[in-house]
């Protein structure tokens, strides 16, 4: 099946059943006949694996693998593989998707992959003086450690810059701080920093007379920033009574209270992550650090922010963009040891570290507009229950199509809590 025939548009599939959507896909050419025994029950990491991953490994912990249905990215269509535990989060990001792909879809760009090493310069006499040396001395010091890693020098990448600031005050001190600046490729980059950090450590003592104490990559990757848009007019947004222009003001509004109070703005930016997170997951990337990077960037001016903006331009059309760190990798790490990281990246055809951080920021976004539309209109629990339900029922011990029948029953009440289900069950099998 050619490429025009990979579409990531799929009517009723949230209907199919697994095997179903797994033969669909199949039949689209997201995935091969190989692929199916790694989705199926416990082949996606054998314990082989699992045992050199981690330490004290005794087992497998397993979460859902779906996928974000309707995105479309700078103009190429994404089947956008997710591992999450929350309901709503898959359903929402899809749908959003399905709208702005009438409009355009998303615009996504990326930074060149530049990760920040750190280094910590203590013990100098004159740390201004200190600053000077190094300044003046930074092409022979980047010289120095050239050839960290010589497949990644081949490939355009390696150290590139070097930065330094002073600390007058601390609880130690004055002292001084480096940034390393270092072109990884489509690697995460934390190994190579690192390495590259330990290996300029003995080359700053040298120069300055001073001692080199933490030496390490930084999480907030502000030079590797990722970017999406979209573009709604209003009648995208209008549905069940709710006027376009009401949706789209009512995002705005919901966007302003995220903007001017931080209590909001986590929440706000927890539904990002909501998104981000389950594409990194599914790709075997590390979700931690991009958290980690993501709301230290949201508060770089002093002030915790949403990391998204929302507004209306001149044409009265609501226009969405997200902008965050995003040090993801395609090679290395979990992403390569994981079968299903490999499967992950291959569904969705990304070329390089770059490609794969555009379709995460994209996500991000759509997540987000799922997220505060459902808040600005019909409340969040609206949806989000109706799923929830389900979990709710399989809790219970409902089976098979018991789990769809009781789940539609707890919501018609109100009642979606554990004790009402069991309770439901148990007169139905009495009966």
């Amino acid at each position: 099946m050619g490429e025009q025939d990979k579409s990531s548009r799929f009517k009723g599939f949230y209907n199919l059943t697994i095997q179903e959507r797994q033969k669909l896909l199949r039949e689209k050419g997201f995935l091969t006949a190989a692929d199916l025994p790694l989705l199926n029950e416990v082949d996606g990491l054998p314990f082989q694996q699992a045992e050199h991953m981690i330490e004290n490994v005794i087992g497998r912990y397993a979460l859902p693998l779906g996928v974000g249905l309707n995105f479309l990215i700078n103009g190429k269509d994404v089947l956008v593989p997710m591992v999450i535990e929350e309901p709503s989060v898959i359903a929402g990001a899809s749908y959003m998707a399905k709208i702005t792909r009438q409009y355009g879809g998303f615009q996504a760009h990326s930074d060149p992959p530049v990760m920040i090493g750190q280094l910590q310069v203590l013990d100098v006499v004159d740390v201004r003086g200190a600053q000077e040396k190094i300044e003046s001395s930074k092409a022979e010091l980047l010289a120095e450690i050239a050839d960290v890693d010589l497949v990644l020098q081949d490939m355009g990448g390696g150290p590139k810059g070097l930065e330094v600031r002073v600390v007058e005050d601390s609880p130690v001190g004055p002292f001084l701080i480096l940034h390393l600046l270092v072109d990884v490729r489509d690697a995460m980059g934390a190994n190579v920093v690192n390495t590259a950090c330990e290996r300029l450590a003995p080359h700053i003592e040298d120069l300055v007379e001073g001692r080199v104490h933490l030496r390490i990559l930084s999480n907030l990757a502000d030079r590797r920033l990722a970017r999406a848009e979209c573009l709604i007019p209003p009648e995208g947004l209008a549905f069940q009574g709710f006027r376009g222009e009401e949706v789209r003001d009512g995002i705005i509004e919901a966007w302003a209270f995220a903007d001017a109070d931080p209590y909001r703005a986590a929440t706000h930016n927890k539904g990002i992550l909501n998104g981000v997170d389950a594409v990194l997951l599914a790709t075997g990337n590390d979700w931690r650090a991009v958290e980690a990077g993501a709301h230290a960037y949201a508060a770089q001016n002093g002030r915790y922010r949403p990391l998204s903006t929302w507004e209306v331009d001149g044409n009265g059309i609501l226009s969405g963009r997200l902008e965050m760190p995003l040090a993801v990798g395609t090679v290395g790490g979990a992403t390569r040891s994981h079968p299903l990281a490999q499967l992950a990246l291959r569904m969705m055809d990304v070329s390089s570290a770059g490609n794969l951080a555009e379709v995460i920021v994209a996500v991000g976004l759509a997540q987000n507009l799922a997220a505060i539309r459902a808040l600005a209109t019909e409340g969040i629990q609206k949806g989000h229950m109706t799923l929830h339900a389900r979990q709710v029922a399989l809790s219970a011990g409902a089976e098979d199509e018991e789990i769809t029948r009781l789940a539609r029953q707890l919501v018609r009440e109100g009642q979606i809590n554990t004790s009402r289900a069991r309770e439901i069950l148990s007169l139905w099998r009495d009966a």
